[in-house]
């Protein structure tokens, strides 16, 4: 099973949801070649509710997952920390949705939850977590305490940074994460349709819910795949990004631009 551990359902966090523009995102993670994504759009982004009441009224839910335009689709959020950086969190979309609602009064910069209350709100939901992009510019989750790290899954070997880096990203998480004993898993971090399949996980075993998604990365039974052309596939999907919000910004509809 190839997955893709940090994906996004929205163009932005400060547009409107379309569900267009989603239905367009999950067929193109099936042209890619994918055959599942975590979905793990930012947590204080506009309409992140809507995201899946979409995905809950338009298609198959299996085990812990949706199956939407022929990938399965595990409910996920990016969380700010208030330290600085990215926490990713998987689990059942009930999970989701309520510690969603519980972060409600912490969705402003000035006003993120410090890693350690996170963590204890995570923990008690028994959710699947990562550290997201932890040595991008910004982050200081390298420096957090290592008594609260460990009790991370995993660490996110992020498209967006090896494209940049290259194999110093790579050692740079590998390092990271043994340090601290998770596992690395790999996630394209894509807003768009082009960064899909620039880096991905490749499972012995298909599987279709969260207990199964924390055996396989805490036995190791998966490889890490990284696209040999990965800087210009990332490096044109920022340019199409940029494009998009730009179309919108001037009133344009650039939904319509993708499903050309």
């Amino acid at each position: 099973m190839k997955i893709d551990f940090h994906t996004h359902g929205k163009l932005a966090k400060n547009l409107p949801f379309s569900a267009e523009y989603t239905r367009l995102l999950l067929r193109e993670a099936k042209e890619s070649g994918l055959d599942a994504i975590c979905l793990t759009e930012h947590f204080n982004t506009i309409g992140f509710e809507e995201i899946y009441c979409y995905m809950l009224d338009t298609y198959e839910r299996q085990e812990d997952c949706f199956l939407a335009e022929g990938v399965k689709v595990f409910p996920g959020m990016e969380i700010d920390i208030k330290e600085g950086g990215h926490i990713l969190a998987v689990g059942t979309l009930e999970h989701v949705l309520s510690i969603n609602r519980d972060l409600d009064k912490f969705k402003e910069k000035d006003k993120f939850m410090p890693f350690s209350d996170l963590l204890r709100v995570l923990k008690e939901y028994d959710m699947l977590t990562g550290a997201a992009h932890a040595f991008r510019e910004g982050s200081h989750i390298p420096y957090l305490e290592k008594e609260l790290l460990i009790k991370l899954d995993f660490a996110d070997l992020n498209g967006k940074d090896y494209a940049v880096k290259k194999s110093q990203a790579y050692e740079e998480i590998k390092q990271f994460a043994a340090e601290h004993n998770l596992a690395v898993v790999a996630g394209s971090d894509t807003h768009q349709s082009f960064q899909y399949g620039c880096i991905w996980n490749e499972f012995e075993k298909d599987c279709a819910t969260l207990e199964e998604l924390k055996q396989i990365i805490k036995s190791g039974e998966y490889g890490i795949k990284i696209l040999e052309y990965i800087d210009f596939k990332v490096k044109t999907a920022g340019i199409l990004k940029k494009s998009l919000k730009k179309i919108h910004s001037l009133g344009g509809d650039y939904v319509s631009v993708m499903a050309v």
